[in-house]
């Protein structure tokens, strides 16, 4: 069964929308240049809207350590994600599980980024845009990506409705990730892309099940 995770949520109608839908994880955006971007206060309220069973994972960019303890003091986060130049050494100091982020291009090595941060819950590849340490709405060549991982593989980038399908079945992620894809505009989620996201996940998942067993 393929995961699947709606990030960017700014809003608790976004928040419970995503998890009445069958969504397994929630992300907020702990980056203040994101348009996505929640302050800690919005975020602690966002986090208890949260039903019970859906993991609250919180997305940073190179933050100060001291804004990753203070977020984590005042959020119930499950897991941490960080989408920065952070090194193994940086990520496990918070006693959190967590994901690295590696945005990929021609020459990136997953398999070194995967021995380096080989205490991480997961890797989750995004497309790599100059500048923008996520969120752009651009899908990359899964080709890129190695068929054998030593963790689990979390997909990003440009997904949406329309491509996720294709997307599972060349890929096979363990997760999915979405946040422009379901977008009515940035940070504001649309229910309907959400639903339909989450139904053909569902779908692709039901029809490799079943061709798993004929």
């Amino acid at each position: 069964m393929t995961r699947i995770k709606i990030c960017g949520i700014t809003r608790v109608e976004d928040a419970l929308a995503a998890a009445h839908s069958g969504a397994d994880a929630i992300g907020l955006v702990f980056y203040d240049r994101s348009p996505r971007h929640v302050g800690i206060a919005q975020a602690e309220r966002l986090a208890a809207a949260v039903p019970p069973f859906v993991t609250v994972a919180g997305l940073f960019v190179n933050a100060e350590a001291a804004f990753v303890r203070e977020a984590l003091a005042n959020v119930p986060l499950d897991l941490l994600q960080f989408h920065g130049e952070e090194t193994p050494q940086y990520c496990t100091q918070f006693d959190k599980p967590f994901l690295k982020v590696v945005r990929i291009k021609a020459g990136v090595d997953l398999l070194q980024c995967a021995s380096d941060f080989h205490s991480a819950k997961g890797l989750l590849v995004d497309a790599h845009v100059e500048g923008i340490p996520g969120g752009t709405g651009t899908a990359f060549d899964w080709a890129l990506i190695p068929k054998q991982l030593p963790l689990p593989l979390i997909l990003s980038g440009g997904l949406n409705e329309k491509n996720v399908a294709a997307a599972i079945k060349q890929v096979r992620p363990y997760a999915v990730d979405v946040s422009s894809g379901v977008e009515a505009g940035k940070g504001i989620k649309d229910a309907a892309k959400i639903a339909a996201f989450i139904q053909e996940v569902k779908r692709v998942d039901s029809v490799r099940n079943r061709g798993e067993q004929a």
